[in-house]
């Protein structure tokens, strides 16, 4: 091979390689469990690998109990029906199934416990029946799934349960809300503790119409921290339900 063909290998291979980087339809944190997923969680539909879902984490968890993650789908404002989460490597994968409804940005953030490295998907449904899923890979010491509660040390921790800390605050077009729920979020993996989590939640406006629903799950973090983006003017309320019936309720003004 002569010295020009030598060139022209050297640079074709860069290209080459860039072009598989972003082949579409490629998955872009492989995983031997994506498949098993696309069935169980979206039900075999539609869907692409899509760069617009922003899906944040800590490249490492740190404290694999209390992994921030921020889902930010806002590309498609005016077009989400619903928002899934999971971890694929975690023993209970579903994190959180968010539907904004009214006057709330199709972004979440949210703490939540990772038992190995994993990789972390977040698939957005649009009204047209196609399903957009970011991710990310996210490394851990492992373990998050399966420590004691925290909440549980603390003298009188049943007193407070379903307490609603937090408070609103202005971004220039939207606010922020941030909220911190008191509960265990028992996930049933530690020995002699049954399940025992919030399962449920709605953000309500001052005229008491639903802006956003949730469906949350064990893999979601103690002491939950749930903020919100919202357009909606006015208070807001935001009820909560756990499997064992427990409801609560609080108001931000």
């Amino acid at each position: 091979m002569n010295w020009r063909a030598n060139c022209l290998l050297a640079c074709w291979l860069p290209i080459a390689a860039h072009a598989a980087a972003i082949e579409p339809g490629k998955d872009p944190v492989p995983s031997v469990m994506w498949a098993f997923y696309h069935k169980q969680m979206l039900g075999d539909a539609p869907f692409v690998f899509d760069d617009r879902v922003k899906l944040l984490a800590p490249p490492f968890a740190e404290d694999a109990r209390q992994v921030p993650v921020e889902i930010d789908a806002r590309a498609f404002k005016g077009e989400v029906v619903k928002i899934l989460a999971w971890a694929e490597l975690n023993p209970l994968p579903k994190i959180v199934d968010f539907q904004p409804v009214s006057g709330v940005l199709p972004w979440l953030s949210l703490r939540i416990r990772v038992e190995q490295a994993t990789p972390l998907r977040a698939a957005v449904l649009t009204r047209d029946g196609l399903w957009h899923v970011g991710s990310t890979l996210i490394d851990a010491a492992g373990g998050g799934c399966t420590a004691p509660s925290v909440v549980r040390t603390q003298p009188g921790w049943e007193e407070h349960i379903g307490e609603v800390l937090g408070g609103r605050y202005p971004r220039g077009e939207f606010s922020r809300l941030r909220l911190q729920v008191a509960h265990p979020m028992d996930n049933g993996m530690v020995s002699g503790i049954p399940v025992f989590f919030i399962n449920h939640a709605e953000l309500r406006d001052r005229n008491d119409q639903v802006m956003a629903r949730l469906e949350l799950f064990p893999a979601v973090s103690e002491n939950p921290n749930l903020t919100f983006d919202i357009e909606a003017p006015g208070p807001t309320r935001l009820l909560l339900r756990d499997n064992s019936g427990n409801e609560f309720a609080a108001a931000i003004p």
